[in-house]
């Protein structure tokens, strides 16, 4: 019986492969039962719990491995390997592949049959061009078109800074964060109460996210009330730009808003060519339930592929009123509302980077409200990208957020059993923290938790592997002579690898320690932490002459809504 497989690269199936040349790159639990079968065939004394040390695979491979096999988890330690290598990836998964594969077929016929209400008639001639049909006012999109987009669609793409510099890659199984965006209120950092936010508050969110070390991207977290509604989408874009230096998730509000944010990326990159090759933004672009798009949310999705910015789908079906209430149902639709987002942008220019986002939630009848810290809703987001994984797509969800009202332990709770979720499931890009109240008030006390939260969520990714543990006798044997391994090269050499030390938000003082700095509560210990970095913030190194032209970009598109000044601009 074979124990092994060659698989390409990127490959999501892992595959027990030991050779002479290759090292072992995962372990699965498929692999386990055949291991587990053909020593106890051999050896009916052994119990499945016993370490076995003599499993030989022969021909061509390596002869005489030594090799652990306990239950739940396969191990082999290969002479002359890279012992850091030999780990497993915690995983969380949901459905099983033939699951997944209904789950599709079910979305191409809804697609095929009922189709999709489209309110952009110049999509709709692009779509017959392509092959898709007009069924009174609605769009069926075949199968065969379904199929030429997602092959065109890309497996993966990278996002680069205002600097021009790598930021992150959305591929495979990595895990990014990026705040929740589009909250309609803020919480106070004087009175602790939420109120409309103002474009100084968008300001100091991004002096704050630029300092954030575990979250990757930032996000147009918030809508100011002192920016005219004409260009409050291109407002926060050109705040973001001008003073932190990540990559933006953003979205327009308008099709007349898109152009202006356009120019503000050409602007940063210096030509429409370099923003091309160097993506700067992921635009939201979200399809409304059951199975419609916009004018306004179709056309942004025909414009970013023009420019090839990417976009992340946003379908948000709400299980038990606007979706079927079942889990499953929910994802039938999700699915065929993404695929439909992916024909648009594949027909208009083949290739754009896509993601296979959303923000689905299940309805509270109780509440008629849509809670994002709901099992089942963080469920549904952990579900659905693993159909996009399935479909060969980066993925994203909005979890890793809370339904509280304030910084109190059901945010805790919330946002870190969803970042965790997401994590394990591997989610690209993870939306949410700093999001409280249904995804509609922002917190800055709560994104420096969060970005703790993260710190954590990201080591527990990494797993557990073996950093110079073998042989283990000398570490204890100097344990033995020493009392301690304090100070041990071991010690010093792995004691940062091996151990996550969050910010002095999270309390890991004794009681004595904590008394005698004066007994802060977490909120207070994150509302001085957010003072500290406003303090320590650096202004962005973008070049003089973009931020110039960001800023005649805005002050035009503001004339044209009668504003004679750029409210939260600060020289």
């Amino acid at each position: 019986m074979r124990l092994w497989s060659e698989t390409s690269a990127g490959s999501e199936c892992p595959a027990l492969v030991v050779s002479a040349t290759r090292r072992l790159r995962f372990v699965t639990r498929r692999i386990i039962p055949l291991i587990l079968y053909q020593v106890l065939e051999k050896n009916k004394r052994c119990s499945p719990v016993t370490t076995y040390r003599t499993l030989t695979f022969r021909g061509d491979k390596l002869e005489a491995c030594r090799t652990l096999v306990t239950v739940g988890l396969s191990y082999a330690i290969l002479p002359g390997v890279d012992t850091r290598r030999l780990f497993m990836r915690p995983k969380v998964q949901f459905l099983r592949r033939e699951l997944v594969e209904q789950i599709i077929a079910e979305a191409r016929e809804l697609l095929g049959t009922l189709g999709v209400e489209v309110h952009n008639d110049a999509l709709v001639s692009t779509l017959v061009d392509h092959g898709a049909e007009v069924q009174g006012d609605r769009v069926l999109i075949k199968s065969d078109l379904i199929d030429r987009a997602l092959d065109s669609a890309p497996d993966s793409f990278t996002l680069y800074d205002v600097l021009g510099e790598v930021s992150h890659e959305l591929r495979g199984d990595q895990v990014h964060f990026t705040p929740g965006s589009a909250a309609i209120r803020v919480v106070d950092r004087q009175s602790g109460e939420a109120r409309p936010p103002v474009a100084e508050d968008y300001r100091q969110y991004t002096q704050i996210v630029s300092q954030m070390e575990y979250i990757k991207a930032q996000s147009t977290a918030i809508i100011p009330t002192d920016v005219d509604q004409q260009i409050a989408d291109s407002y926060r874009l050109y705040l973001s730009l001008l003073y932190c230096e990540k990559p933006v998730v953003t979205g327009a509000f308008t099709i007349e808003g898109f152009e202006v944010m356009k120019d503000l990326q050409v602007a940063v990159r210096g030509s429409s060519e370099a923003l091309r090759e160097k993506p700067l933004t992921v635009f939201s672009c979200c399809p409304t339930a059951p199975l419609k798009w916009s004018d306004v949310t179709s056309q942004n999705t025909v414009d970013c592929a023009r420019y090839n910015i990417p976009v992340e789908f946003i379908s948000m079906p709400l299980a038990g009123f606007m979706s079927p209430v079942t889990l499953v149902g929910s994802l039938v639709q999700h699915t065929a509302e993404t695929l439909s987002g992916i024909v648009i942008s594949q027909v208009t220019n083949p290739g754009t980077p896509v993601v296979y986002g959303g923000s689905p939630a299940i309805f509270d009848i109780r509440y008629q409200t849509t809670p994002m810290g709901a099992i089942e809703t963080m469920m549904l987001d952990c579900a659905y990208c693993e159909i996009g994984k399935y479909l060969g797509l980066p993925t994203q969800a909005y979890i890793g957020l809370s339904d509280a009202k304030q910084l109190d332990s059901q945010a805790g709770l919330e946002t870190s059993m969803g970042a965790t979720l997401a994590a394990l499931a591997g989610i690209n890009s993870i939306s949410g923290p700093g999001m409280l109240d249904f995804e509609s008030c922002f917190s800055l006390e709560k994104l420096v938790l969060d970005n703790q939260i993260c710190g954590m969520v990201l080591r527990l990714t990494e797993g557990i592997q073996p950093r110079e543990d073998f042989p283990s006798l000398g570490h204890f044997k100097e344990l033995l002579e020493e009392k301690h391994l304090l100070i041990s090269d071991h010690t010093r050499k792995y004691l940062k690898q091996e151990h996550y030390f969050p910010s002095e938000i999270i309390d890991r003082a004794n009681r004595a320690r904590w008394t005698s700095d004066g007994e802060q509560t977490l909120e207070q210990r994150a509302r001085r932490s957010v003072e500290d970095l406003l303090s320590s913030y650096r202004p962005s190194r973008l070049d003089a002459s973009a931020q110039s032209d960001l800023h005649q970009i805005m002050e035009s598109a503001a004339r044209t809504c009668g504003m004679q000044k750029l409210p939260g601009f600060k020289a």
